[in-house]
């Protein structure tokens, strides 16, 4: 199988989707993974958004991998994808319809069978002080960090039934998502990084909320004990984009699992390009 590559919060920048496009056609991966906040911030998705005339999805995003689509022909690669938290949930049907057309495959909560190779998607993160709460669950149960806001409070672009904003958690839903399948071959595209990791590191440090400090680590407990427990093969994250910055380090090994992250601060478009059948060797490039 040819090699694979993975973006994650590219923000609805068309220039960073341009370069991802332009290495596509050159690489000619076997896979691409696209882990989450993919869209311009905020609700607003019509003419306009980011530079860029009419519907961003329809109007950029699937014209320009359909165009690729065309060019590349049988070369054309799986295209997985998640939302992120920063992504409204009603943008769902629009990525949904966009599968439909055959330019991706939309993941979150589902598994999709990839060569010998399995791919689980899944876009929630746990409580964050931003008020868009679509992609968010308690972790391993009701708690929320000084500083965030629960997601029971915040606002929805899509309603939920109250027991979901309650009662749900991370460590719930991927339990739902695996049940009891091996996951000695499974790629994890996931949103949030596991927590206290080299992925996970915000820029929080002597911060403080109503006398406490903020945790600098800001990742999922119920991802890290999941990766910990049922080792896959391999686990892609995004979300906190200085952690590569401020740690130095892009990827983690947790046991047998390769966790890499894609996230970036700068103007570049931060690509990872791995080999399922070697993941040690993956590398991490800005462009």
């Amino acid at each position: 199988m040819p090699v694979c590559l993975f973006a994650s919060d590219l923000h609805g920048r068309p220039d960073r989707y341009r370069r991802l496009l332009e290495a596509i056609a050159a690489r000619k991966p076997g896979g691409v993974f696209l882990g989450g906040d993919l869209l311009p911030h905020g609700l607003a998705r019509g003419a306009g958004s980011a530079g860029v005339s009419g519907d961003f999805i329809k109007d950029f995003l699937v014209t320009g991998f359909g165009r690729l689509r065309k060019r590349l022909g049988s070369a054309y690669p799986r295209v997985f994808v998640i939302l992120g938290n920063d992504d409204p949930r009603s943008q769902e049907p629009a990525m949904l319809a966009a599968q439909g057309e055959g330019v991706w495959e939309y993941v979150h909560g589902r598994r999709a069978e990839f060569d010998q190779y399995d791919v689980y998607g899944y876009a929630c993160v746990p409580p964050t002080p931003f008020l868009l709460k679509d992609w968010e669950r308690y972790d391993v149960g009701p708690h929320v960090e000084p500083g965030s806001v629960s997601p029971e409070e915040g606002y929805r672009s899509v309603p939920v039934a109250e027991n979901v904003a309650r009662y749900g958690t991370i460590q719930e839903d991927l339990e739902r998502l695996v049940a009891d399948r091996s996951l000695s071959n499974a790629i994890f595209l996931l949103h949030s990084p596991p927590y206290r990791t080299s992925l996970d590191r915000a820029a929080l440090d002597g911060r403080m909320v109503e006398h406490a400090p903020l945790d600098v680590h800001v990742g999922s407990v119920a991802i890290r004990r999941f990766i910990e427990a049922r080792q896959p093969l391999v686990s892609l994250h995004g979300h906190v984009h200085e952690s590569p910055r401020l740690t130095g380090s892009w990827s983690e090994r947790l046991g047998r699992t390769h966790c890499f992250s894609a996230a970036h601060d700068g103007p570049e478009l931060a690509l990872v390009e791995f080999d399922p059948a070697d993941p040690a060797q993956a590398t991490r490039n800005l462009i």
